[in-house]
């Protein structure tokens, strides 16, 4: 990682001699690279002034700097798909020559070829002003990451919530996205069908024991619909009226019947609720027209860790503006909103940077 020092000279009259003569102490052991840092001349003020704006100063240069690392952090979580691409999305626009200005470069080249933006911070305001200004857009800045990345975590929240519920083994996670409608005996005012987890080993006493737990058991109704490392999760279809009975001996013979009650609406919601956040996440980073390839999984990062049977179909448990613009089309607001308003927070902290070496050399002159 570069460090940089700002260092503040006397001038001379052309203000060349003292960085030609640092450039020849720090050649004969390349301990540096030197380049101009061009500040303009302010309205200086009273001295008063100038010791208020220095302890303002100090205190807007750590704001701007955990700002901006702040930031940083969030394109991190934000493309945790494509971590190894966020220095290229963590650039600064290029300045006010005509042949950078139109670009987004590094932050060491930004910093090296440093120009004053007169335009935004007029150095012929008050100093108290320029301040005034930069303290106001970076307090703009960090009101719109704290509601956008607010926002953000909740959404990932509220999918790491739902994804939970479909990991695990079958005896805690979600059964909503295994059964099928056809799995149930359904609208029956006699019948009903039960899930029952049977150890692996114990298949073979399942399929010969079940029809007899109980009276009533309907003959030749179980199937096995899915299993995991563990066991399998079985239907079988009785009647209504020795449910708690079945459910004795199931228990007694080391069987689980899982308490589900087949709804097809909530089911429905909770699936559109999974696809609705996955997607969402996603489009913070990239829209769908990019994240999501014709043909491809809906969403191949979500991962099921159960496998369903019988049924193939059911899922298994320096650029130049126009570059820039088309690249755009396929970043997500998230992403868009971090990468412009980082550029924005850099530059000033840049600016704030110049302010306080203009303002500690008046001081100290």
């Amino acid at each position: 990682m570069s460090e940089f020092w700002l260092i503040s000279a006397p001038s001379d009259k052309e203000n060349l001699q003292a960085l030609e003569r640092m450039n020849t102490v720090t050649s004969k052991s390349n301990l540096s690279y030197n380049t101009k840092f061009s500040i303009p001349d302010f309205k200086v003020g009273t001295l008063d002034s100038l010791v208020g704006l220095s302890d303002e100063l100090g205190k807007l240069d750590t704001f701007a700097e955990s700002l901006i690392k702040r930031m940083a952090q969030s394109v991190v979580e934000v493309m945790e798909d494509s971590k190894g691409k966020v220095p290229e999305n963590l650039l600064a626009n290029g300045g006010l020559k005509e042949k950078l200005k139109c670009l987004k470069i590094d932050l060491t080249s930004f910093v090296t070829h440093f120009e004053w933006d007169m335009a935004k911070y007029p150095a012929k305001q008050p100093l108290v002003s320029v301040v005034d200004t930069l303290a106001k857009q970076l307090a703009q800045i960090e009101t719109d990451l704290k509601s956008r990345t607010a926002a953000y975590n909740t959404l990932k929240t509220n999918l790491e919530n739902l994804e939970k519920k479909s990991m695990g083994n079958l005896f805690t996670r979600t059964l909503s996205d295994i059964v099928s409608k056809e799995d149930f005996v359904l609208d029956s005012e006699y019948l009903v069908t039960l899930l029952v987890i049977v150890p692996k080993p114990s298949y073979a006493q399942w399929q010969k024991t079940y029809e007899s737990l109980s009276d009533m058991v309907v003959p030749r109704s179980t199937k096995l619909i899915a299993e995991d490392n563990e066991g399998g999760l079985f239907t079988v279809t009785l009647f209504r009226k020795v449910i708690d009975d079945f459910k004795t001996k199931a228990k007694e013979n080391k069987f689980t019947v899982r308490e589900f009650y087949y709804d097809e609406k909530e089911i429905k919601r909770e699936r559109e609720e999974l696809s609705r956040l996955l997607s969402d996440k996603k489009q913070q980073y990239q829209t769908s027209c990019v994240a999501l390839k014709k043909g491809s999984s809906t969403f191949p990062d979500h991962k099921v860790q159960v496998t369903p049977l019988g049924n193939p179909d059911r899922p298994a448990a320096g650029q130049t503006d126009r570059e820039r613009e088309s690249e755009g089309e396929g970043e997500g607001p998230l992403l868009r909103w971090l990468k412009v308003n980082f550029s924005e927070a850099f530059i000033a902290w840049i600016h704030i940077k110049a302010l306080r070496v203009f303002v500690e050399s008046v001081l100290r002159a």
